[in-house]
């Protein structure tokens, strides 16, 4: 039975967090009997949404761009913000045996379409954009290039087949520690700038308990026992 103080706090998460921030709020919930309602979705569409007035009193967002947005335009309390995660970029297909552990499919393979997140939405679209760069790939590999509004719906044309292969977070594809089904190239972090991921609490939270409780209980062990378990890295502590 939750108890009488028991709120319920609205979090907008980026989508690549679905996984990890499912169980973390279900742990969250035992923890402090507190409810954490999530909505999953691409950042920049998030941001719009609470600037338009959005009810969210919690942004988890993919990078930290988005959720420093918020602080400077006053919609989220500065002092609140921090690097919840740092996500990792992961070339998948999935067809087992498809991506060869170093990525070389990108400079030889014979595909179609290769997918990957809008990169003025999404960070992990933008990641992929950097690595393709890097690599030297990106205008050979341009008209090949499909774009998911976010990273769950990228992911949705790699597992469905629609593309043959692209790039995702690793948490999407992450079972005990390696990649469950189909095959993938983890990206080395050398590769694209840190996916620092920033989570903020909104000036809409300020006064509900339960919000800046899951922000605590973010920075715990238990939620980074989860975070880890999905193949995300912790950002160092201060």
């Amino acid at each position: 039975m939750p108890s009488a103080w028991a709120e319920t706090v609205l979090v907008a998460v980026a989508a690549n967090f679905t996984k990890p921030m499912t169980e973390i709020a279900e742990a969250f919930e035992k923890s402090t009997d507190h409810e954490a309602k999530l909505s999953f979705g691409s950042s920049g569409k998030f941001v719009a949404q609470i600037e338009n007035g959005a009810p969210f009193e919690v942004f988890m967002a993919a990078d930290q761009e988005n959720a420093v947005k918020l602080q400077t335009a006053g919609l989220g309390l500065a002092d609140s913000r921090f690097t919840y995660a740092l996500g990792k970029l992961v070339l998948w297909s999935a067809t087992p045996g498809y991506v060869d552990e170093q990525g070389e499919i990108l400079k030889t393979g014979h595909f179609k379409h290769l997918a990957l997140a809008d990169p003025k939405l999404a960070p992990y679209g933008a990641a992929a954009v950097e690595v393709l760069k890097n690599l030297g790939l990106q205008e050979k590999l341009q008209p090949l290039l499909v774009q998911g509004e976010n990273i769950s719906q990228t992911h949705q044309f790699v597992s469905t087949g629609n593309a043959e292969l692209g790039f995702v977070a690793l948490s999407q594809v992450i079972e005990n520690g390696k990649i469950a089904s189909g095959s993938g190239w983890i990206v080395p972090d050398d590769h694209y700038a840190p996916i620092r991921q920033d989570a903020i609490l909104l000036s809409k939270g300020a006064e509900n308990p339960a919000a800046p409780a899951l922000l605590q209980f973010l920075k715990g062990p238990e939620a980074h026992a989860i975070i880890l378990k999905y193949g995300y890295n912790l950002p160092s502590q201060p």
